[in-house]
């Protein structure tokens, strides 16, 4: 057994740590180890405690920018992009592939102006991941960058990368959904721009210059397979017809099989042009939305005709049955319309009908008090309101501010005993009219075989492309609105970068849900979560490279990495898969 053996030597007492045993039954020392002095020994022990101890700990956002890098791994953007526009014989730095990888990783985790990406990256352990010298990475660097990158350099890469996504799905596209938005800028009036013009801004901005994106995406996988930036002003039917062969061929593109493919779209651009040229190819078919003001007598026929529909909405709410009285019902019929038979499908939505009814209630009820006020001040014949061409103006004018019509109410003039009078009455039978269209919607199809829920199911399934849309205005990721560039070129890489980012996200959540139905996470759960998972990193003392550790995963976490072949053990990510 090792013992302290004290020593005095000059006056100076020093220890050792020594071991003793009998050898031929004599005590023999078989070890020992000088230790020195107290002074020394505590000198030691301090030392030693300071050298367990780090002496700088820094956090860094790991997770979600390596679930990234790995998809990028696969996709390759940097490569599909370096390919079609290559570095400059004077070009230094990251490669403009590499430009829009780190964009559009920001995009998706936290989007920020380009001015603010070196200091966000500072945050994330992005030097562990994919090194990049972060001085680079300026709005200067990127607009610089940007300017390289012509329109026609946009449609390839655009077209290269989502070919890339497509070559790893299982099944081909036959239903896509095809929609239009836009997006609204600060642009200046004086700032010369063929793609920034006002326009009908569905954010309500209209004061504001603003760009258009058409977007298809495919119904099952829900990912974007073709978009096409356009002017602001343009109408949603002329960008159709437009971009109808580019549409063909990108949906031919992800389905070369012989079987039919179908396009769904709304009521906004089915013009007779747009539907004649979907005639004109018998390999496609079309599913759209139809105005019921214009086909009154098929939008108002009796509810006793209406059959119910066996279809997702009329299953579940919130997790519980659906009432059967708030069932979504049908009829279907046929009509000519654009110059040939068509099937028309008319929907009746209970939930839809009461929340329009009491709107136009409160609408109703709100003019009402307006014209008693009208009234009023016409009856004591104050300045301005003597003229009754001027209060129907004005009267015309309240009904455009709450989107109504003005037929609603009748009114009408008078003098009785020299005193002007004004008197409003309610049109009981526009009244009637109107609600009866509300919770009604008509659906109209070339394809006469498909059944009635079917026809309905591919209608309602538009909401796909409205969810991508919201995720792309969404502040959390993608965050494609306000645009803050001021340059054509600038604006459609910065369009890229974002539907890029719209796909990749797509493409985490079929990564990470695979075929499961229930308990699936959305691409913002998962952002959410890897972006709380951090690596720690620890600086002691005597040592040069700093030690790396990650932190212990929770439950969410530790599922979303063995998605991707990747387990946390004792701090250490490891391959989980044999």
């Amino acid at each position: 057994m090792p013992h302290l053996h004290k020593k005095k030597k000059n006056g100076h007492v020093y220890y050792h740590l020594r071991e003793i045993q009998r050898v031929n039954g004599k005590p023999k020392v078989i070890w020992q180890k000088y230790l020195g002095t107290t002074e020394t020994m505590y000198k030691k022990l301090v030392e030693n405690k300071s050298a367990d101890r780090p002496e700088k700990v820094k956090t860094f956002s790991f997770g979600a920018m390596f679930l990234l890098n790995e998809l990028e791994k696969e996709l390759d953007t940097i490569g599909i992009i370096n390919t079609i526009v290559p570095r400059g014989k004077k070009e230094t730095g990251p490669t403009i592939g590499e430009y829009f990888y780190y964009g559009w990783v920001n995009r998706i985790i936290d989007p920020r102006s380009k001015r603010a990406l070196p200091d966000w990256y500072k945050h994330t352990a992005v030097q562990y991941i994919r090194p990049v010298d972060l001085k680079e990475l300026t709005s200067q660097r990127y607009w610089e960058k940007f300017d390289r990158v012509s329109e026609k350099n946009v449609e390839e890469i655009a077209k290269t990368f989502f070919g890339r996504v497509w070559e790893k799905q299982s099944t081909p596209a036959e239903f896509l959904l095809f929609d239009t938005t836009n997006y609204y800028t600060f642009m200046n009036s004086k700032t010369d721009s063929e793609l920034c013009q006002r326009g009908h801004n569905k954010a309500s901005r209209h004061s504001l210059r603003q760009v258009g994106l058409g977007l298809m995406v495919d119904r099952k996988t829900h990912l974007p397979l073709y978009y096409k930036a356009y002017n602001g002003n343009m109408h949603d039917s002329k960008l159709f017809t437009t971009v109808m062969d580019q549409v063909f061929d990108a949906m031919c593109e992800f389905n070369k099989s012989k079987q039919s493919l179908t396009v769904v779209f709304d009521k906004g651009m089915n013009s007779d042009k747009n539907i004649n040229m979907i005639d004109e190819n018998s390999r496609f078919h079309f599913i759209t939305t139809y105005s019921p003001s214009y086909v009154k007598d098929l939008a108002s026929t009796s509810l006793k005709k209406f059959t119910s529909l066996d279809i997702s909405n009329n299953k579940l709410r919130k997790g519980s049955p659906v009432p059967q009285e708030d069932h979504m019902v049908a009829y279907r019929s046929d009509k000519e319309l654009w110059g040939k038979k068509r099937t028309v499908v008319v929907t009746y939505n209970p939930r839809t009908y009461r929340k329009k009814e009491f709107t136009f209630n409160r609408k109703l009820n709100s003019i009402s008090e307006i014209l008693h006020e009208y009234k009023l001040k016409y009856r004591a014949n104050e300045p301005q309101w003597r003229d009754p061409e001027v209060v129907e103006k004005r009267y015309c004018k309240k009904c455009r501010s709450l989107n109504i019509s003005s037929k609603y109410f009748n009114l009408s003039f008078d003098n009785m005993k020299d005193k002007p009078i004004m008197t409003y009455r309610r049109n009981t039978t526009e009244i009637e009219n109107a609600k009866k269209l509300f919770g009604r919607s008509i659906i109209v199809t070339d394809n006469h075989t498909w059944s009635t829920d079917a026809i309905v199911q591919l209608s309602l399934d538009r909401y796909i492309i409205e969810n991508e849309f919201r995720a792309s205005k969404s502040k959390e990721h993608v965050r494609l609105n306000p645009i803050y560039h001021w340059t054509d070129s600038k604006i459609r890489c910065h369009l890229l970068m974002c539907v890029i980012a719209l796909t990749v996200l797509r493409l985490l959540e079929i990564r990470v849900n695979g075929n499961r139905r229930k308990n699936r996470l959305s691409g913002k759960t998962i952002i959410d979560e890897m972006s709380n998972l951090d690596s720690v990193c620890l600086w002691y003392p005597r040592k040069r490279k700093a030690e790396q550790m990650l932190e212990e995963p929770t439950k969410i976490q530790g599922k979303i990495l063995r998605s991707f072949g990747y387990e946390i053990e004792k701090g250490v990510l490891q391959n989980s898969t044999p």
